[in-house]
């Protein structure tokens, strides 16, 4: 919609608050005049233009950050569960206690699993669980090209289940993912050669 066609709609809600005898305030109105300019600001952002929190540390802070996080996944502890807690019993965080004392709540609320990706040939310090929501590509099961006929998509899904293959030296792990449409897919390697196959969502 356009911002004129929104304003015309918010107009006619506003007049049959009237007419059904609840009308709203003018304060009510500018809010939600207000809440409207924002959610059509954020919708033509892109995500790429959100900047990455991650980003904001220093090679050093980043490198303690990632394995602090690929340590409690490997402890299958949720590395934000774990600062949050430090923080309210006012624990030594020990590494990473930096993240309290230079950057706070905000910085930490802003993380999402998704900023991760940036930074996944570094090491994968997020491991996937079953019922996180990922995104998996077309290139799964079709031959996608950058300039192809067939363009590289994405698609919403929910982790069913993963398996690790114990075979000699090797251990691959694999992931059944069901699309929102109902079908399911199976990523062979999730971590190694699949990887470039899933991301985490953008919100």
């Amino acid at each position: 919609m356009t911002p004129d066609e929104i304003e015309t709609a918010l107009q006619t809600a506003f007049n049959s608050c009237n007419a059904a005898s609840c009308p709203l305030t003018d304060m009510q109105k500018q809010i939600l005049l207000r809440v409207i300019e924002q959610i059509q600001g954020d919708s033509h952002s892109k995500i790429s233009d959100v900047a990455n929190p991650l980003d904001e540390l220093d090679s050093e802070e980043l490198s303690a950050f990632l394995q602090f996080v690929k340590t409690k996944e490997q402890q299958n502890r949720t590395w934000k569960v774990q600062l949050l807690n430090d923080w309210l019993h006012e624990n030594d965080s020990g590494n990473v206690q930096f993240i309290r004392q230079r950057y706070g709540l905000p910085w930490l609320n802003r993380v999402e699993s998704y900023h991760f990706d940036k930074y996944s040939y570094l090491e994968d310090a997020l491991k996937l669980r079953v019922g996180d929501r990922i995104e998996i590509s077309n290139g799964l099961w079709e031959w996608v090209q950058e300039d192809g006929p067939c363009k590289r998509e994405w698609f919403p899904g929910i982790v069913l289940q993963i398996d690790q293959i114990h075979d000699g030296d090797d251990s691959p792990i694999n992931c059944v993912v069901r699309l929102y449409n109902g079908a399911e897919y199976e990523i062979q390697s999730i971590y190694d050669w699949n990887r470039y196959n899933w991301r985490w969502p953008p919100k």
